[in-house]
């Protein structure tokens, strides 16, 4: 009998007053799957619409030379390895609807996990597709003249610098930041639990 009372001693002194009530707890699980479900989903139709607006550019504009059209194709490419990546990774926010603590725990450890792949292999892929399709297509247009191409490909080369070296970087660490604080929250709880 003594341990059941001291069992319920370190129970009503252990400190709870930083961890997120249940109710709070399923808010967080409910707002972390739809906020990434909504961006998913946003890529996914940005994509798309990038890649008929290029198909469509493909049949209206009839360019002179094939660099515009190995440009347009590997851009079209890039939004495809977008599309495919989202989508085969919605499947898995679309499944967490009920789960426990730890199972929501794993679920973000396997998310962080795929977050630094994406962030190191596919979208390095994709974006290094994409800058060389938009080099390539930009190259027709500034061929006229030697103003009008050293202007168009300083934009275009300051844009994708400004693209792998800041925003990229900012965008992987912010994402990550968030995870971060979500997984510690559940974390503490687990903690407790166990």
């Amino acid at each position: 009998m003594d341990n059941l009372n001291d069992i319920k001693a370190l129970w009503l002194t252990a400190k709870t007053d930083g961890l997120p009530s249940s109710d709070e707890m399923l808010r967080i699980v409910k707002k972390f799957r739809n906020q990434r479900l909504r961006n998913k989903l946003i890529v996914i139709f940005t994509a798309l619409v990038c890649a008929a607006m290029m198909v469509a550019t493909m049949f209206v504009y009839k360019s002179t030379m094939i660099t515009t059209r190995i440009g347009e194709v590997l851009i079209i490419i890039a939004c495809g390895v977008l599309v495919f990546t989202n989508t085969r990774s919605i499947k898995r926010f679309i499944d967490l609807k009920d789960c426990s603590n730890k199972e929501f725990i794993e679920f973000l450890e396997q998310t962080r996990r795929n977050q630094v792949y994406y962030y190191k292999k596919t979208q390095v892929l994709g974006m290094g597709i994409s800058s060389i399709g938009l080099l390539l297509y930009l190259y027709e247009m500034a061929s006229i003249s030697m103003v009008v191409f050293i202007i168009t490909y300083s934009i275009a080369i300051i844009w994708t610098l400004i693209l792998w070296l800041v925003i990229r970087p900012r965008s992987f660490k912010k994402q990550s930041l968030k995870l971060e604080e979500t997984l510690k929250k559940l974390e503490n709880i687990s903690k407790q639990l166990n």
